[in-house]
C-alpha cells in the first residue's frame, strides 16, 4: 500500500472525504470565476455541475464526505487528550471548525431555497444576495477559509513526495490565483447584475426569472439558518464537554515515562505518548502530525511494554514497512496506563523545528550509477592544481548533461568521479533514463576525446556501475548545512560494479536488477556472475565494452511483453 494511504480506516475515510470536497471546492471556485468572461458560461458550467452534485449518487457523494469529514474531526477533538499541538495544525482545525458556521447559510439559501421553494439559485441569483453587502463579505471569508483549509491539508498529506517538492512553487502560485480568480468573477458579474436589477424594467424579470424569495420565505430561510448554526453550536458544545470531562478525569491520575538520559516526565492518563511529550514540552518528532501514517514519531519501549495494548492493523503495517523491532511501537498510537521508559528513535534537537521533511529521508526504489575517470592520478602527476581542476571541470561540463537530459541529477562528485541518481516517477522510467545516459556519456566521451586528441592530449577512459533498488533520500549533515543525498546497499553495489569494470576491462557494468525492470532480457550467457563485497551471493551484471551504440546492443534481446 501506498505510504499516502498508510493508517487507519479512520484516517482513510478522512482523506477521502477531503478530497472529495477538495475538486467540489475547486469547480465551484473556477465556476464563479468564469464571472469574469461571461455569464453565459457561468450559468452553463453551474449546469454541468450540478448534473453531478444533484443527482442522487452526487448528492450522496458530497454530503456523505462532508458529514463524515466534519464528524471525525470533531470526534477527534473530543478524544484529544491534550490542546497542545503544532500551529499547523492548530490553524487547521480553527479553519475546519469556521467553515460550517459560515457554509450554512449559503447552503439554506441555495440548494434547500431551490428545493424547498423552487427558486432558481443560479450564479446571478447568488450575486444578487451576496453583492456589496455584508453577506458577501462573511462567503468571501468562507471561500478563502475553505480554500486555505483544503491546501493546507492537501500539502501535509503530500510533502512527502518528491514531485510535490519540486513542484510547489508552481503549485502555491497556482493555489494563490484560483480564488483570486472566484473573487474576480464574482465581483464582475455582480457589479453587472446588480445595475441590472436596479432597472425597474428589468428588476420585476429578474425576479420572474429567479422565482425571488419574499420577505416571508426569506425570513423561513434565515431561521432555518439559525437552527441550524445552534445545532452545530450545540456539538461544539458536546466536544467540549466531553474533553473537559477526560481532561478532568485524568488530572485524577498521572503516569511517570522516561525517556532517557534523565528526562522524566509525569502526564495524565489517558493520552498518548505524543500528546504527552507535547503536554510536557518534550521534543517528539512527527511528521504526519500523529497520524499513524508516519514512523517519524516511534519508541523504543525499553521498560513497561507488558501494560500496552496491542499494536492496530495500521499500526503494525506502519512499523512492519520499516522493519522495527517487536518492542518499538508509535507513539502517537500507544496510551501508557504504568510508567514506562522509553527511547525516541527521531530525537529532535534545538535546530529540528527549522529543517524541512526530507530530513526525516524517504524510501524510492531508483536507479543511479557510479561513474569514474581511469588513471586520473596518473595522468595528473606533476601538473598544477590549476590544470587538474580545468581538465575535471571540461570533463564534467562534457558528459553530465547527457545524464541532465534524462532527468538524472549528479547527487554528489567524488574528486574524478560521480555519483548520478534518476528521480522519476517510477522505477521502470528511472531504469530506462539510465541506460538512455549511459549511452549518451559514452557518445560524449568520444567527441570530448575528439577534442583532447586535437589538443595533442591522450584521450580519457572512465568506468560506470549502474544498478537499481532501493534507496534512501533525505537531508543528511548538520542543520543549516545538510544537502539532500542518498544512502543504502544499492549505492554500495553500483560503486562496487564500477570498481571492478577497470579488471574487465568494459565501459560498464549493468546491473540483472536494473536491465530486468527497464525491460530486456538479458540472456545469462552474455552475463557475468560478479562477487562483489557487502553481498552474500553473486550478483549478475551485463558487460559494456562500449556503450555508444547502447540501444542497439539492447536492440538484439527479447524485450518483456509487459514493458
Amino acid at each position: 500500500m501506498s505510504d499516502l494511504w498508510r493508517g487507519s480506516l479512520v484516517t482513510r475515510l478522512r482523506i477521502i472525504s477531503g478530497l472529495v470536497l477538495f475538486t467540489y471546492a475547486l469547480f465551484h471556485f473556477l465556476n464563479i470565476g468564469l464571472g469574469l468572461f461571461s455569464p453565459v458560461w457561468m450559468d452553463a458550467m453551474q449546469d454541468t455541475r450540478q448534473l453531478v452534485t444533484r443527482s442522487i449518487a452526487g448528492s450522496i457523494l458530497l454530503y456523505g464526505a462532508f458529514a463524515i469529514h466534519i464528524i471525525l474531526a470533531l470526534v477527534k477533538l473530543a478524544r484529544r487528550g491534550t490542546l497542545r499541538m503544532p500551529l499547523w495544525e492548530a490553524v487547521q482545525i480553527g479553519l475546519g471548525i469556521l467553515i460550517p458556521v459560515l457554509l450554512v447559510a449559503h447552503l439554506i439559501h441555495t440548494r434547500t431555497a431551490h428545493q424547498v421553494y423552487g427558486v432558481n439559485d443560479e450564479m446571478g441569483y447568488i450575486m444578487l444576495l451576496l453583492y456589496n453587502t455584508a453577506d458577501g463579505w462573511k462567503q468571501t471569508l468562507l471561500l478563502l477559509v475553505v480554500w486555505t483549509h483544503g491546501c493546507t491539508g492537501l500539502h501535509f498529506w503530500l510533502r512527502g513526495k518528491a514531485w510535490w517538492r519540486r513542484n510547489l512553487p508552481t503549485l502555491a502560485g497556482l493555489a494563490a490565483l484560483i480564488p483570486a480568480f472566484a473573487l474576480t468573477g464574482f465581483l464582475v458579474e455582480g457589479r453587472r447584475i446588480k445595475a441590472e436589477f436596479a432597472d425597474p424594467a428589468a428588476r420585476d424579470a429578474l425576479i420572474q426569472h429567479f422565482n425571488f424569495p419574499n420577505r416571508e420565505t426569506f425570513g423561513e430561510l434565515i431561521s432555518l439558518t439559525e437552527q441550524l448554526r445552534w445545532f452545530f453550536g450545540a456539538a461544539m458544545a458536546v466536544v467540549a464537554l466531553a474533553y473537559l470531562v477526560k481532561y478532568i478525569r485524568a488530572r485524577r491520575r498521572s503516569v511517570t515515562i522516561g525517556y532517557g538520559g534523565g528526562t522524566r516526565i509525569t502526564a495524565p492518563r489517558g493520552l498518548t505518548l505524543l500528546e504527552m511529550s507535547r503536554l510536557r514540552g518534550v521534543p517528539h518528532a512527527s511528521l504526519c502530525g500523529g497520524r499513524g501514517r508516519c514512523t517519524t514519531c516511534r519508541v523504543v519501549i525499553e521498560e513497561g511494554q507488558e501494560w500496552l495494548h496491542p499494536p492496530s492493523e495500521a499500526e503494525a503495517r506502519s512499523l512492519a514497512a520499516v522493519g522495527a523491532e517487536s518492542h518499538t511501537r508509535l507513539a502517537c498510537q500507544i496510551k501508557p496506563i504504568e510508567p514506562m521508559t522509553v527511547l525516541r528513535v527521531f530525537q529532535p534537537d534545538g535546530h529540528s523545528k527549522h529543517r524541512g521533511h526530507a530530513s526525516q529521508g524517504e524510501e524510492k526504489e531508483l536507479a543511479l550509477l557510479f561513474l569514474d575517470m581511469r588513471g586520473f592520478t596518473a595522468r595528473t602527476t606533476g601538473q598544477l592544481p590549476y590544470d587538474v581542476v580545468f581538465l575535471l571541470n571540461r570533463f564534467f561540463d562534457a558528459i553530465v548533461p547527457a545524464i541532465n537530459a534524462q532527468g538524472g541529477t549528479v547527487d554528489k562528485y567524488l574528486g574524478d568521479g560521480f555519483l548520478a541518481v534518476f528521480e522519476l516517477p517510477d522505477a521502470h522510467s528511472s531504469a530506462q533514463a539510465a541506460l538512455r545516459a549511459i549511452e549518451g556519456i559514452a557518445q560524449a566521451l568520444a567527441d570530448f576525446n575528439a577534442t583532447l586528441a586535437s589538443e595533442g592530449q591522450n584521450p580519457v577512459a572512465i568506468g560506470i556501475g549502474a544498478h537499481l533498488g532501493d534507496v534512501v533520500l533525505g537531508e543528511i549533515g548538520a542543520a543549516g548545512q545538510a544537502p539532500r543525498t542518498l544512502i543504502g546497499d544499492t549505492v554500495n553495489t553500483a560503486s562496487r560494479l564500477e570498481g571492478v569494470t577497470k579488471e574487465h576491462k568494459v565501459q560498464a557494468f549493468i546491473s540483472f536488477p536494473l536491465l530486468r525492470v527497464a525491460g530486456h532480457r538479458v540472456a545469462e550467457d552474455h552475463m557475468h556472475a560478479l562477487t562483489l563485497r557487502g553481498l552474500s551471493t553473486p550478483l549478475l551484471a551485463w558487460p559494456v565494452i562500449d556503450a555508444r551504440d547502447l540501444a542497439v546492443q539492447l536492440a538484439r534481446f527479447p524485450r518483456d511483453k509487459e514493458t
